[in-house]
């Protein structure tokens, strides 16, 4: 009821401004006509007339009525620049105060609830950076200031800040509006105000953001770095700690453009996507692909049989695969390339300096320009009771594990039904394992849509996995037998706990970033579950940096490497044109079979953050090549703006779905509709066909139905 009377005494105001015609007054014009008359009663009563000018003045701006510009001007020629700026710049202020507090009051809450998720990152610049924003946008008068007064209304800005803030920053724009209306007999209209020496006051403004935000930066920068002595010269330009993805491209661009890096690296060069992720997984993925090929050769006309297989042998091929990738990332080919490449565990000891020491004794100590974190991330080891003692593997122990079997493990519990559990779960089962894999969330997959996480599960229980879903693992046990240890986990599931039997244990439930041991606590670099980064990957120290899975949000080799270049052109060039961090258009795939790629947004991510989408829909039981293949399971799922061909998301459930899905990725990144994929011509017959025909289902779907009646008939006169 007080919102609603508070609208209504507004409404009120407004109408009353019009209806008396003060619009009119308003004008220079107006101004002009009448500055006699009020010249001659500021003479008679001055502090009368300043006094009704200033809540006149207050009145106009509270309800962003137009005409605050003119009296601006008129504050000038009435008052002179002196008085004329107290009272403007007080009186403007005030009101934007009000203008704001009636934003606030009425549309905050209800626009927050209804497009929360979409201003989260609004909220977040505003809460940490507000000041300067609001500063910067009050320095230069092209943005209207009542929108301004408005906008930051439905922000989590505090009013103290607003109204000092608006207060110092409308000063400058205010003292060239007042100093033009000292003038204001000479001019005839608002293009009177850009004379030359006004022209040059605007640009000073302009520029003062730029100058403004620099001079930020560099106190900002004083106050960080106020407690360490930075070195007179630098040994390097660039100090790399981790070769993984992020940290290997990092150091390549770096020597590509000539700067003198180093890269350190503890352990394996490469990092875990050669060594215990991407390249091991997808070896055993395909050997494991093979062996359910064979076991349903019938599918191909050919006999069915069941594979026969040294698994020591399977694994063996595995590190084979390894070995063969292994120079590209090797440190030879990087020294090679010109990047000082040292093993050992590197430490930060101030934002200039790295201690490293070194994997054959020693340490050393480097003096460098900047630093970019690519530490990477490990295995989560879930804190379960009785973990320990029956032994457990994870994603980055199990390949040398499992390298000394001659078979695989009989029973294997996979724990965690994500990506990582869902491949390895499928692969062991097709190896002749009998696996249970144990999931916390309700579905496999958590990240996907519902129909992708059912499509998953049902093709994981054809190759035999036990799949439970929505279990929370309590802990595991042990029991002493004449045959050896007999080993269990317990897991609550509906009110009731299961006890399942394993030989091995996989814990599959995500991974962590490493960031214990480089020095970034004792420097004072926050850090959460990841180390925080600001939109350029700089850390607190401007001229430190993570990327990779050690700085989020996601964790994909791809990713690492889109981000290794942002962070090692700011790096190296930040101090001339630093560059935001693109994550608009993120594929990713788990390549489960059939595998699931997706870029955008899905169904429920859509709805979760309320965003309207239509769903495109075709069924890889249609495509032509699909059915030749024998591989005519799985779909592609288009999400697109209502009514429109743009592409909000794309996923594909199918054979080779990671490389058909690099289509709709380049579509959505340069913004191409489904129109232009309709228009593309895909060979046949192939499986990329798919996205043609998906595109070919939004057509149909948006077909001008009206303009096809009209053509019908047109098509029956021609015929007679």
């Amino acid at each position: 009821m007080r919102k609603l009377l508070l609208l209504f005494l507004l409404l009120a105001l407004a109408a009353a401004f019009f209806a008396l015609d003060l619009h009119q007054v308003l004008t220079i014009d107006g101004i002009k006509a009448g500055m006699s008359q009020f010249a001659a009663w500021r003479d008679a009563s001055p502090l009368l007339v300043a006094g009704a000018y200033f809540v006149l003045y207050v009145i106009v701006t509270a309800l962003s009525l137009p005409g605050a510009a003119v009296m601006t001007l008129a504050g000038g020629a009435l008052f002179g620049l002196g008085w004329g700026l107290v009272i403007v710049s007080f009186a403007s202020t005030i009101g934007a105060t009000l203008a704001f507090l009636v934003s606030r009051h009425l549309l905050r809450d209800s626009v927050q609830a209804r497009f929360g998720d979409r201003l989260a990152a609004i909220n977040d610049g505003i809460a940490r950076d507000g000041a300067f924003y609001l500063f910067t946008l009050r320095l230069v008068p092209v943005f209207p200031f009542f929108l301004i007064n408005l906008l930051m209304g439905l922000t989590p800005i505090r009013l103290k800040t607003f109204y000092w803030v608006s207060q110092l920053g409308m000063l400058a724009g205010t003292l060239v509006y007042v100093n033009a209306g000292t003038e204001l007999a000479r001019i005839k209209d608002l293009s009177g105000i850009l004379s030359p020496g006004l022209l040059l006051s605007f640009a000073l403004l302009g520029i003062f953001p730029l100058l403004a935000r620099k001079a930020l930066a560099w106190l900002q920068a004083r106050r960080v770095y106020a407690r360490w002595q930075r070195p007179a010269r630098f040994e390097r330009n660039l100090v790399v700690i981790g070769a993984g993805a992020a940290g290997l491209v990092t150091a390549y661009i770096a020597a590509a453009v000539k700067a003198k890096v180093t890269l350190v690296e503890a352990h394996k060069m490469g990092g875990d996507c050669l060594n215990t992720g991407c390249v091991p997984s997808k070896a055993l993925i395909r050997s494991a692909k093979l062996a359910h090929q064979i076991r349903h050769a019938s599918h191909y006309g050919l006999d069915t049989a069941e594979p026969s297989f040294s698994f020591r042998t399977v694994m063996a091929r595995v590190h084979a695969v390894i070995r063969r990738i292994e120079p590209h990332d090797s440190i030879e080919r990087y020294t090679g390339l010109g990047v000082e490449v040292m093993q050992g565990h590197a430490r930060v000891v101030d934002p200039w300096t790295v201690e490293v020491a070194l994997n054959d004794g020693g340490t050393r100590r480097i003096t460098t320009r900047s630093i970019v974190i690519a530490a990477g991330a490990r295995p989560a080891v879930p804190p379960l009771p009785g973990l320990d003692a029956v032994g457990y593997l994870t994603s980055d122990t199990v390949w040398e594990a499992f390298a000394r079997l001659d078979a695989p493990p009989r029973r294997l519990v996979v724990l965690g039904g994500g990506p990582i559990g869902c491949e390895l779960a499928q692969c062991f089962a097709r190896l002749g394992s009998q696996v249970t894999l144990v999931g916390r969330a309700p579905q496999l997959l958590p990240r996907e849509d519902e129909e992708v996480a059912a499509f998953a599960h049902a093709s994981l229980e054809r190759d035999g996995v036990q799949v439970l879903t929505g279990c929370e693992a309590l802990r595991c046990e042990r029991e002493d037998a004449p045959d050896g240890p007999r080993k269990f986990i317990v897991v609550g599931r509906a009110g009731e706990q299961l006890r399942i039997a394993f030989d091995a244990l996989l814990c599959a439930v995500g991974r962590v970033a490493r960031l214990d041991g480089y020095g970034l606590a004792e420097i004072g670099i926050p850090v959460q579950q990841t180390v925080l980064t600001n939109d350029y990957l700089e850390t607190l120290y401007p001229n430190i940096y993570a990327a990779g899975d050690v700085a989020g949000p996601y964790q994909f080799t791809h990713l690492a490497a889109h981000q290794a270049w942002y962070a090692a052109v700011n790096a190296l060039f930040g101090n001339l044109k630093r560059f935001k961090v693109d994550y608009r258009v993120v594929p990713h795939t788990t390549f489960i079979d059939p595998e699931v790629a997706r870029v955008g947004l899905n169904a429920r991510e859509a709805r979760e953050r309320g965003i309207a989408f239509e769903v495109t829909r075709y069924g890889l039981d249609d495509l032509d090549r699909a059915i030749a293949d024998g591989a005519d399971h799985g779909f592609v799922k288009v999400l697109t703006v209502p009514g429109k061909d743009r592409i909000l998301g794309a996923t594909i459930v199918g054979e080779h779905a990671g490389e058909l899905l690099a289509e709709f990725t380049l579509a959505m990144k340069h913004g191409l509709g489904l129109n232009k994929i309709l228009g593309t011509i895909h060979t046949y017959p192939t499986l990329s066909e798919a996205s043609k025909y998906a595109a070919g289902e939004w057509k149909r779907a948006h077909a001008p139905q009206r303009v096809l009646g009209w053509l019908a008939r047109y098509h029956a006169w021609r015929r007679g």
